[in-house]
């Protein structure tokens, strides 16, 4: 059980609700916070006090003053008329994480909603009824209005969602698991849509699997340097520490541990006195995408544990602030980071596959084929590669530069950060591609060189993925080798194993 706080919340607990669906609830002190911030709100409509989103209109309609009777029926429509999105649904998981973040954001209390809201969205994760929400029609700021108005919907009895492997009408599923439909109040409907949990849902699922990635780029290619005789001496101890940033030095001290023992790698002149940058600079180029994955986890487990509605509910309701906290900046920016890191594993990794294939950069058979020029062998797997790759850096643009006004300029600078995860999601799933296609040709150069002399880390990873991905003894349909290396990486490889190659 992860039991929230709305102040501690970390990636790997919701790594365990996302894969192992663990159950969450809430700390008995933040259910304190939210009675109190309640009270408030409850005493702000009593007085019929001008804030904003309790007693006016949303923005543009700032100004505009609501009547104490309709305030239900303000909140009800802003569901309504912000349940805008478009586009393919997000993926399962990204509605689950929604929902976690969204019930973490409140629970710190400075929103003022009822505790039976909070509740129902924990219910909504433990009975594992998952919204269906449309992946277009964010801007970032103020917060994401359309994609949490369709998380909200089910709330309501309304909408779709994901129940058991299917999507249906989600007062359907709700009676399937006797949880009933409720009714907002004030302040209710902006405080559970005026925030960043889409865009931080999609980055929290993203950085999970690119950090998975990044991991399982270090074996690949630990592999390809067999297949191709590298020189083991670029990744000595002394060249990384004189450098001094701590992630290259690691990755650095992975690649010895999986190269431990290899009777395929060089040293300097046996074969060649330098190998290419794609091998030498592997700690580099590697390296330098964990720095980014560090910062972007950071800026993940700060957004999972903000305050990100508006206004903020301050002192018992003798402060109530109308200020930013919506405002996507903070991940827009990394997620674009971590798109560009990401998009680099990628792009070494397809120079890797050139050198593997190309018979003019290496003494293995062309393009690994087992009778080259009457079988074509990898050469197309190459050119998938290649075009994933460029279509990752066309993804790669960052979406934070761009910025649209809306609400008839009220609202004039937004962040797209929603944008932003979709792509980097997007580029971290053609990067898994690549690299399933530098596993798939790996593994064929080693074979070809003789699986005897390979490290015990190696031919530990050899031996799984030949369970799935056959040698390659003659032409087929190479596109069901790739996905099947794609689903490996996906769902059959362990961080576990990436993180201590060693223990093999």
């Amino acid at each position: 059980m992860v039991v929230l706080t709305g102040q501690s919340l970390k990636l790997e607990e919701m790594k365990n609700v996302l894969y192992d669906f663990e159950k969450v609830s809430a700390s008995e002190e933040s259910w304190k916070r939210v009675e109190a911030s309640r009270e408030a709100v409850e005493q702000i409509v009593k007085e019929n006090r001008v804030v904003y989103g309790i007693t006016t209109g949303f923005g543009k309609f700032s100004d505009v003053l609501i009547n104490p009777d309709d305030v239900s029926a303000l909140q009800w429509n802003l569901i309504q008329s912000h349940a805008c999105g478009v586009g393919e649904p997000f993926p399962e998981l990204v509605s689950r994480a929604m929902l976690v973040l969204r019930a973490n954001a409140l629970l710190k209390g400075f929103s003022g909603v009822r505790k039976v809201v909070i509740e129902r969205l924990l219910q909504f994760v433990n009975a594992r009824i998952h919204p269906v929400v449309p992946q277009q029609g964010s801007l970032g700021a103020s917060g994401d209005l359309a994609p949490l108005s369709h998380l909200v919907l089910p709330l309501l009895g309304e909408g779709e969602v994901f129940y058991k492997g299917e999507c249906m009408n989600a007062l359907e599923a709700m009676t399937k698991e006797g949880i009933f439909p409720i009714s907002l109040t004030a302040k209710e409907g902006l405080a559970l849509i005026n925030g960043t949990q889409a865009m931080t849902a999609m980055g929290v699922l993203t950085y999970l699997e690119a950090e998975k990635l990044a991991y399982q780029s270090e074996a690949i290619s630990s592999i390809t340097i067999e297949g191709l005789k590298g020189i083991i001496d670029a990744f000595d101890e002394e060249v990384h520490i004189v450098r001094g940033y701590p992630e290259q030095i690691e990755v650095a001290q992975r690649m010895r541990r999986f190269l431990k023992d290899s009777k395929l790698t060089t040293k300097q002149g046996e074969i060649r006195v330098q190998d290419a940058y794609s091998l030498r600079c592997i700690p580099q180029v590697h390296g330098a995408t964990w720095q980014t994955l560090n910062y972007v986890k950071e800026k993940l487990e700060i957004e999972m544990n903000a305050a990100t509605d508006n206004p903020l509910i301050f002192d018992g309701g003798k402060k109530v602030i109308s200020g930013g906290n919506f405002h996507g900046q903070p991940i827009a920016l990394a997620m674009d980071f971590l798109g560009i890191a990401i998009a680099e594993l990628a792009n070494i990794s397809e120079r890797r596959i050139e050198r593997l294939v190309n018979p003019q950069l290496n003494d293995l058979p062309a393009f690994l084929s087992a009778d080259p020029g009457l079988q074509s062998g990898a050469m197309i797997m190459q050119y998938c590669a290649a075009s994933l790759v460029s279509e990752n850096k066309t993804l790669a643009h960052p979406a934070s530069v761009d910025s649209i006004p809306s609400s008839a300029n009220q609202e004039d600078h937004v962040s797209m950060g929603t944008i932003g995860s979709r792509h980097a999601y997007q580029i971290v799933s053609n990067t898994r591609r690549v690299l399933a296609i530098e596993s798939i040709c790996a593994m064929q150069a080693v074979e070809i060189r003789g699986t005897d002399k390979m490290s015990p880390a190696t031919k530990n990873i050899l031996d799984k993925g030949r369970k799935r991905i056959p040698f390659i003894e003659k032409d087929r349909v190479f596109s069901k080798d790739i996905m099947e290396a794609e689903n490996w990486l996906k769902y059959g490889f362990s961080i576990e194993e990436m993180k201590t190659p060693a223990t093999f």
